[in-house]
């Protein structure tokens, strides 16, 4: 009898098909990408916010420092080139993109090279507001990012408009999510880096060792932060039951969903360098922009659907495999 069960469970939701149906969202509601359009030709056209100016203040204060602590002329020498020509090419308003829900932008790589309107506005940050700059650029990435994954989640998984999140708790669960989010990175990603870092000294090959488990155990941390926005914008969660909710999606579905994540970081992250060949003073990066606002918004509906279709096929089996189920079909 159990395996007659088993054999009359529906098969789950396909990954190309998930991802062929977001496309096909995304071609049909094409304005869903207006949001990320406009911040990529923002991040293109518009002023750079950089941070040379502060660097530059604190420059010789840190070199003193450093020769004072005994540090080789030749260690400060490198330390100085890699920052000289690292420091002019950040732009922060890059902060904008916020993790895990965000408005997605193409990461241009050079932030101070010309555009087809000519040189770029540069703006300087402060010591006295470099810190205002960042509270506020995040607020604005928080915002934008839970107003960009509600619009893309009711296009993707259209239901009656009292199951839709409203804007405010939209926002109000996409902050309490990000900073969780960066709190669960830092609780887990520091002790890994300072175990890699005493490896290191000990053996490389070690070393390999420890990062290929690392690898191979990571899907069972990436795949419910991957998914736990979706249960927010589509099951009007909370953020402590969508991850609870992510979590036994993955336990489930763990080969699936990685595999799933894997194709849509693949696609995305492949295309990038497509997006990124036209130079950035060419009108041609407009194509570039538009293709990479479409793909990334198709791809997040592709996950939207996919976590829908994989919830209710999870919620099916779990019902079918119950022993009263079980009683009343024998």
């Amino acid at each position: 009898m159990e395996v007659s069960r088993i054999e009359n469970l529906p098969p789950p939701p396909g990954i190309i098909n998930s991802i062929k149906a977001g496309f096909d969202t995304i071609a049909s509601h094409i304005t869903a990408i207006l949001m990320p359009l406009l911040l990529n030709l923002f991040m293109w056209l518009g002023p750079r916010l950089q941070m040379s100016a502060l660097f530059n203040s604190v420059k010789n204060e840190v070199v003193g420092i450093w020769q004072k602590g005994g540090v080789p002329a030749e260690d400060i020498q490198r330390v100085l080139d890699f920052y000289n020509s690292t420091i002019p090419n950040i732009n922060l308003f890059w902060i904008l993109r916020t993790l895990p829900i965000g408005i997605s932008s193409l990461l241009l790589p050079h932030s101070a090279s010309p555009t087809p309107l000519g040189n770029p506005a540069i703006l300087q940050v402060s010591a006295l507001n470099f810190l205002g700059w960042l509270i506020l650029l995040t607020l604005v990435g928080w915002i934008g990012g839970g107003l960009y994954f509600r619009s893309v989640a009711w296009i993707a998984t259209p239901t009656d408009e009292d199951r839709t999140i409203n804007v405010f708790n939209a926002v109000f669960q996409t902050i309490l999510v990000s900073i969780t989010y960066g709190i669960i990175i830092m609780v887990i990603g520091m002790p890994l880096v300072l175990i890699l870092f005493l490896i290191l000294q000990l053996n490389v090959v070690l070393a390999n060792l420890f990062m290929l488990f690392v690898s191979l155990g990571s899907m069972w941390v990436i795949v419910p932060l991957f998914f736990w926005p979706h249960g927010i914008f589509i099951k009007k969660q909370n953020f402590i039951t969508s991850i609870l909710s992510s979590i036994q999606l993955t336990r489930f579905t763990l080969p699936t969903s990685s595999l799933f994540i894997l194709t849509v970081f693949l696609l995305s992250f492949g295309l990038n360098f497509l997006w990124n060949i036209p130079p950035e003073n060419s009108w041609m990066t407009l194509f570039g922009i538009f293709g990479h606002s479409f793909v990334t918004t198709a791809l997040l509906a592709a996950s939207f659907i996919y976590y829908r279709d994989m919830s209710i096929w999870l919620q099916s089996v779990i019902e079918k495999l119950r022993p009263n189920n079980a009683v009343k079909q024998a």
